[in-house]
């Protein structure tokens, strides 16, 4: 078996990587990086690199980027995604947990000076305070001025992310009910989960109503599994989410807006999450048991909203969800 030294290695790596362009996306470049580092996708982190450059692309075209944008990306791992947002001339924050990742990634985007590297768990930067989250960022970005919207900055931020299936509800989730959500999401995630977070009557649940509170989305592309090393067991889908203005938000329910501000708010949500415990069994008898509410109202706020006894949560539209929450909260 022949032996190599790691010079002899390096100089191979540079020659191939000449001829590939560096074409991050090409599976034996994946595959070098990983070595050459002693690392490898860890599934607990949900580490699958992506192999499409017309998904890249999409992503990119998708969230409309300009030149001085600020770009939050979740889980850069070998920085693909990454180098691409780079070349927009926006500002990029690559948030990475894995320590060899880093490491990946600080050779792969060396030459952009627009990309700035924080080694940390985004679950954790978002599960904190509001505050502990903005002084975590701003430690490494207040090189990129005063513009930069994820530190308060007077423009906002986007988030631009193939982003780990383990973590993804939790951190749109978070992102979405943050006291300074992003402009726009443009995310790579599973297939089924894009679909539930768009679905519509009858096919409503916990998570789509739960988004659709706060945001519109809209699912631009799907990517079949095959477009990833290593192949995951599930296709993935594209999708954009457009967090709705402080305003917009306020003001949602028209005559009904008072109920969605303060208490009120984490009232709907515990009324919505009480529709969906049981999705298959009747929303009448969800309530009765679960918010301990008499049957006798109940009929009464169902015969008011025209809502059949024998409705499940999943008929119900967003709309819907914020009438029934009002009659059960007021009246």
């Amino acid at each position: 078996m022949r032996v190599y030294n790691r010079s002899v290695l390096n100089m191979q790596l540079v020659i191939f990587i000449i001829k590939m362009a560096i074409e991050l996306t090409n599976k034996r470049i994946i595959k070098y990086l990983l070595e050459k580092y002693n690392a490898k996708p860890e599934k607990y982190l949900g580490q699958h690199f992506i192999l499409s450059k017309k998904a890249l692309k999409k992503m990119i075209e998708t969230a409309q980027i300009k030149t001085g944008d600020t770009i939050v990306e979740i889980g850069p791992g070998l920085g693909t995604l990454t180098e691409k947002l780079a070349e927009t001339g926006a500002n990029i924050v690559a948030i990475e947990k894995d320590s060899l990742m880093v490491e990946i990634l600080k050779e792969t985007v060396a030459g952009y000076k627009n990309v700035k590297i924080i080694q940390a768990d985004a679950r954790q930067i978002w599960r904190g305070s509001p505050e502990a989250a903005r002084q975590l960022l701003m430690s490494d970005t207040n090189s990129f001025g005063d513009n930069v919207g994820i530190n308060g900055g007077k423009y906002g931020y986007k988030i631009v992310a193939n982003l780990p299936y383990n973590a993804a509800t939790f951190l749109i989730r978070q992102w979405l009910e943050s006291e300074n959500p992003p402009q726009m999401m443009v995310l790579m995630i599973q297939k089924e989960v894009a679909r539930r977070i768009v679905a519509k009557p009858p096919h409503s649940n916990l998570l789509g109503i739960s988004v659709q509170f706060y945001a519109d989305a809209k699912i631009i592309d799907y990517i079949k599994k095959e477009s990833f090393w290593p192949k995951p067991k599930v296709d993935a889908a594209i999708i954009k989410i457009i967090p709705h203005s402080k305003k917009k938000l306020a003001a949602f329910a028209s005559d009904r807006k008072q109920m969605m501000t303060g208490n009120a708010k984490e009232i709907f949500f515990k009324i919505l999450k009480a529709g969906f415990s049981q999705p298959r069994k009747q929303l009448f008898g969800n309530f009765a048991k679960k918010l301990n509410i008499p049957k006798e109202r109940l009929i009464l706020i169902f015969k008011n909203l025209d809502i059949s006894e024998k409705i499940r949560a999943e008929n119900l539209s967003l709309n819907d969800w914020q009438k029934l929450a009002f009659e059960l909260i007021h009246n």
